[in-house]
């Protein structure tokens, strides 16, 4: 079974979508480069939406100085789409879910295969995170409060977990691990 994670950058009041300038993808602190690579070298297929999808896609492969490896990495990993109108993803590798979200995800999870991360995509997470199938959470807080913005789970979403890791840098950014707990009392 192949487990799905959900790695999100997320403020200190727990917004996810960004309307402020809190997080520099291209930023390269090297020892959240090193986190970033040790979770990627696990991770064989990265799962977005549409409209994340089409951000990644007309931002990353226009870096031709990219220091991070993120360019490579997303030239190359696989990448599934969901969404009923997108019909050529025009970026290699990609593969376009046009069906139930839940049932594909849930398919996908028990193929073989390594890590499927997701991030971004704001309501397809909350429609997986509803559903039961994400196996753990990767957030990088910033030190920001940014007051408004969607959520990481949707309203009304409760659900013990379990700290798997964190670890905090100069910058203030925190990054935690965070695994939903079995026993559902």
């Amino acid at each position: 079974m192949r487990p799905l994670i959900l790695t999100q950058n997320i403020t200190v009041d727990g917004s996810i979508e960004m309307l402020d300038d809190w997080f520099d993808p291209a930023a390269d602190d090297p020892g959240q480069r090193e986190i970033t690579r040790r979770d990627s070298a696990a991770c064989d297929a990265l799962l977005l939406g549409r409209q994340t999808f089409e951000d990644f896609r007309g931002y990353w492969p226009q870096q031709t100085e990219d220091t991070t490896g993120i360019t490579e990495e997303l030239n190359t990993i696989e990448k599934i789409v969901v969404s009923t109108t997108l019909t050529d993803p025009q970026w290699g590798n990609t593969t376009i879910i046009a069906a139930d979200p839940v049932a594909a995800v849930a398919e996908l999870k028990r193929g073989d295969g390594g890590e499927i991360s997701l991030t971004g995509s704001i309501t397809l997470c909350h429609t997986l995170i509803a559903a039961g199938l994400v196996d753990e959470y990767r957030l990088w807080t910033f030190p920001y409060v940014q007051g408004r913005g969607r959520r990481l789970v949707p309203d009304g979403h409760r659900a013990p977990l379990t700290l798997l890791e964190h670890r905090a840098f100069g910058s203030g950014v925190v990054y935690t691990r965070w695994s939903p707990r079995k026993d559902r009392s």
